[in-house]
């Protein structure tokens, strides 16, 4: 039987009471909520598919197949009998590659951190858990990064071991296996929960099957002490795949026509800054949401899998099939947007973790930083205190990053010019999910922090975009 919500009374503070842990993840579930779930469960790995098959059998023209379908022209069926099949050679490639990166997950201690000024690598803490826990996280993502990508550019010009298009020339079968991997570790990490938990105090059970699947029950699933499923599959193999992904459509693009566009530059270069930006500050990532709030089940697991590496991939896929070159003034543009959101997104991060690391004896903006002081309390009932920043960026928006993001999100889309929507799904994603994100963040903050919170959202009243939202 899952473990039952502490029966602890909090302590009152100015008549109101302060709950225990309670923020992150729902421990109740509405039918809004559970109603969310079911559709995406649902729906999310047919959307993958509908992308993919588009590109593959219609140039990614999302009108044309809808046509066909509509007007009887094709079926269901017929594009089924054309979708490329299961194929064991791909499970082997596959599976080597996700070995490839546990092996340099698990059996390669980072030693980047010791020759790269300003890069912290090696062992981590954690942020605290609801349960007051702090957890030591083995940071080498830069690390793998680097020797994955070594390797892949050797191979390209002196082994020859496998094609640059391997990846793209694959790319379906893939698909097969990446849903496997993706459904089994979350079916995985669901039961594990149940049977043999890692930190049992940090274990959500809501009581529904399906939203507990979704969301997940553990917090920080582990297989003994450094490997940890959050971190893995938040940044391997995914991410890793992510720069190897458009290379291989930079590859596939040079083959088919004998040039690569400046618009597949333009995503390679753009895509590969917030690639590497990630990993640079892979310790810093161990203070955001995905890490520090969010459990591990499907959304996660199969996300990280599947959803991560082929939708966050469609403008170089895109590209293969409708090879743009742009103007001189469009491109620079493009490299504006994506330049100009990149500064917004780090400036704003880095700010953050500034202010952090220093406790506040710091500058912002050449001015010492104001913030808010608030209070918490963890599982066990200790209290802890925490700032929350009201200075530079973050006096602007309470998620000025995310404005960031979004303006490099269009970028990335925009670079594959106005033709067809389908490249554009990425910045409506994105959109959809920061917006979530601002939501849910600030509901677990406002149970996590109570009256405190209300006082920062008085001092910072928009969330995202002043005079918007």
């Amino acid at each position: 039987m899952p473990p039952q919500n502490s029966s602890k009374v909090p302590p009152a503070e100015n008549g109101k009471s302060v709950q225990y842990g309670q923020w992150g993840r729902a421990w109740q579930v509405d039918w809004f909520s559970l109603a969310g779930v079911v559709l995406l469960l649902c729906c999310a790995p047919g959307i993958v598919f509908f992308f993919v098959v588009t590109c593959e059998q219609y140039q990614c023209s999302i009108s044309h197949i809808l046509i066909d379908v509509f007007s009887g022209d094709a079926t269901l069926g017929s594009i089924w009998e054309q979708t490329p099949s299961f194929s064991w050679m791909v499970v082997k490639i596959y599976c080597i590659w996700v070995v490839f990166q546990v092996v340099l997950y698990m059996y390669f201690p980072d030693i980047t951190h010791k020759i790269l000024p300003g890069y912290a690598g090696g062992v981590q803490d954690g942020a605290r858990t609801p349960a007051g826990l702090i957890n030591q996280y083995q940071i080498n993502g830069l690390q793998s990064w680097i020797i994955t990508h070594v390797l892949w550019l050797l191979n390209a010009k002196y082994f020859h071991w496998f094609s640059p298009t391997i990846i793209f020339d694959n790319w379906i079968p893939l698909l097969w296996c990446t849903n496997i991997l993706g459904y089994a570790v979350s079916t995985f990490a669901f039961i594990k929960a149940y049977l043999f938990p890692t930190n049992p105090e940090d274990c959500k059970f809501s009581g529904n099957v399906l939203y507990d699947y979704m969301m997940g029950v553990e917090f920080n699933p582990r297989i003994g002490k450094w490997f940890d499923f959050k971190l893995f599959f938040n940044g391997r193999p995914g991410i890793v795949a992510w720069t190897l992904i458009n290379l291989s459509y930079a590859a596939k693009q040079q083959e088919l026509y004998g040039y690569v566009t400046n618009s597949m530059i333009l995503v390679n270069v753009l895509q590969a800054l917030y690639v590497l930006d990630f990993f640079w500050n892979e310790a810093w990532y161990l203070k955001t949401i995905d890490i520090c709030h969010d459990h591990f089940g499907w959304y996660l697991g199969w996300g990280d899998c599947v959803w991560l590496p082929f939708l966050y991939t469609l403008q170089g896929l895109y590209l293969v099939y409708n090879p743009i070159q742009l103007s001189t003034h469009h491109a620079a543009g493009v490299l504006a947007l994506g330049l100009v959101g990149y500064y917004i997104f780090r400036s704003t991060n880095h700010q953050k973790d500034l202010f952090r690391r220093t406790e506040g004896t710091c500058s912002i903006w050449g001015r010492k930083p104001t913030f808010i002081e608030c209070k918490y309390y963890s599982a066990d009932g200790t209290p802890h205190k925490s700032k929350l920043l009201t200075s530079g960026f973050w006096g602007v928006a309470r998620h000025f990053n995310y404005t960031g993001d979004l303006m490099g999100s269009l970028a990335y889309c925009a670079a594959c010019g106005g033709g067809h929507l389908l490249p554009y799904f990425y910045f409506v994603y994105m959109t959809i999910l920061l917006v979530h994100r601002c939501v849910r963040d600030e509901h677990r903050c406002g149970a996590k922090y109570g009256e405190d919170w209300k006082r920062y959202t008085a001092a910072v009243p928009v969330r995202l975009l002043p005079g918007l939202f």
